[in-house]
């Protein structure tokens, strides 16, 4: 039975290694005397010992020894600080070379893997030069068994369809996943299968997925959530905009989005519209007919937010800046309102919420004044002639619209405050 001790005593021990608890506390070793029944830590050549009088049964030793184990750790150095595993599966799109930029300076995050299709074997700095000297990490290729073995939590940034393909053996071994892209927004499959052309995601994932807009969405439900669908850039700015009014029924139903979205919207893969002799000194229309697959993102969590059924004109437009969104936003008011009193309004619903920034009277939102940061900035305008109300709503496409909002989201499901990694960027200006 003595010996059935050591060997339960060394699993522990290796099972605290393997989770790399040397790495974060710093160089120690552990030393089990299972002749006295000590359990001894040595650190910076200073040793404590705790007598745990173990009883061989193999059970009863092996939790004995493991409580005991971790409340000297804890008791002697401190505290045991885990950082959250990261992987990104499509790192070396806009999105995920962003995500990968951000959690790189977040200080509960380490990142363990990150994968791409294209850049399969090399190092992440030769294929984006700003981050050398920053990030030490090679692109692997999709391998599910080693994120299962490797990461807490998992960014999927990939093209629409492949995600729910490959997240329910991640989440059967009790991974957190957060899917960048479109696949578990629509909560209908008949949605998806419309707008996107593809076969849905199972209606079991679509159910388990919350749409995580945090300043929208219920925080605890994200927080329980091991599926999140992160929102897209331009459903972000417009939902943000218009959720106010239309919770505090100041509007009619009729809502209209006019959006100017930077190039890298478009995605890294090359196109007509991303050519310089294209886009320069032009401004191009997309989809203006109701066609764009944001149309429906947008209309489902409005009528969410209306309890009834939403329908909204949604017009993209590319404008010649690389990144962010200009949501020109045009309501009709139900009552006689001043500026004063809708900016009221705006700012008692937004009152709790870090990265929402309602601009002063007669200010403006701009793009520039968001760019390189997670905040949204809102500014209210009222037409008295014609009581129309117009909400302008700025993003950084790639931050809020994006990755910024993903780690948003990964602090909440992590308990760790919305701010976290998030609140030392401001805005790269001019």
């Amino acid at each position: 039975m003595r010996w059935v001790s050591i060997i339960e005593v060394s699993i522990v021990i290796h099972r605290i290694l393997e989770l790399k608890v040397k790495e974060d506390l710093g160089f120690f070793s552990v030393v089990c005397s299972c002749m006295k029944s000590e359990l001894t830590i040595v650190e910076d050549n200073k040793i404590s010992t705790s007598s745990l009088h173990v009883k061989y049964c193999p059970l009863v030793s092996l939790i004995i020894v493991t409580y005991s184990l971790i409340d000297v750790i804890d008791r002697k150095l401190g505290g045991i600080k885990l950082m959250i595993r990261v992987g990104i599966i499509g790192v070396t799109g806009y999105t995920g070379i962003e995500t990968l930029r951000m959690l790189s300076l977040h200080p509960e995050v380490k990142i363990t893997l990150v994968m791409t299709q294209t850049y399969e074997g090399m190092d992440i700095a030769q294929v984006y030069p700003h981050l050398a000297k920053r990030i030490f990490l090679q692109g692997k290729k999709i391998d599910l068994d080693a994120i299962i073995e490797n990461c807490d939590v998992i960014f999927i940034s990939l093209p629409h369809g492949n995600a729910s393909t490959i997240v329910q053996p991640l989440l059967a071994a009790g991974k957190k996943i957060i899917d960048l892209g479109p696949d578990f927004r629509l909560k209908k499959s008949a949605d998806y299968q419309k707008w996107y052309q593809l076969e849905s995601a199972p209606e079991k994932l679509l159910s388990q997925a919350v749409y995580g807009l945090p300043e929208i969405t219920n925080k605890d439900m994200i927080a329980k959530a091991q599926l999140i669908a992160n929102p897209g850039c331009v459903p972000t700015a417009a939902i943000l905009a218009t959720a106010p009014a239309l919770k505090e029924k100041i509007i009619h139903d009729e809502c209209i989005f006019d959006v100017k979205v930077g190039l890298s919207g478009y995605g890294r893969k090359p196109s007509i519209m991303s050519m310089y002799a294209e886009i320069d000194e032009n401004i191009a229309p997309f989809n203006t007919s109701g066609t764009h697959r944001h149309t429906p993102e947008i209309e489902q969590e409005l009528s969410l937010i209306a309890q009834k059924s939403m329908i909204v004109q949604f017009s993209p437009h590319t404008v010649p800046m690389i990144r962010g969104i200009l949501a020109t936003c045009y309501f009709k008011l139900s009552a006689i309102l001043s500026e004063e009193e809708v900016i009221t309004i705006y700012k008692r619903f937004y009152e709790k919420e870090s990265f929402i920034r309602i601009c002063p009277l007669k200010k403006m939102a701009r793009v520039k004044s968001v760019r390189g940061t997670n905040y949204c900035d809102i500014s209210i305008h009222v037409n008295p002639r014609n009581q129309q109300l117009i909400v302008l709503s700025t993003i950084d496409n790639l931050i809020k619209g994006a990755g910024g909002q993903a780690i948003q989201n990964m602090n909440l499901m992590h308990q760790l405050p919305e701010t976290t990694g998030l609140d030392q960027y401001i805005a790269i200006y001019p």
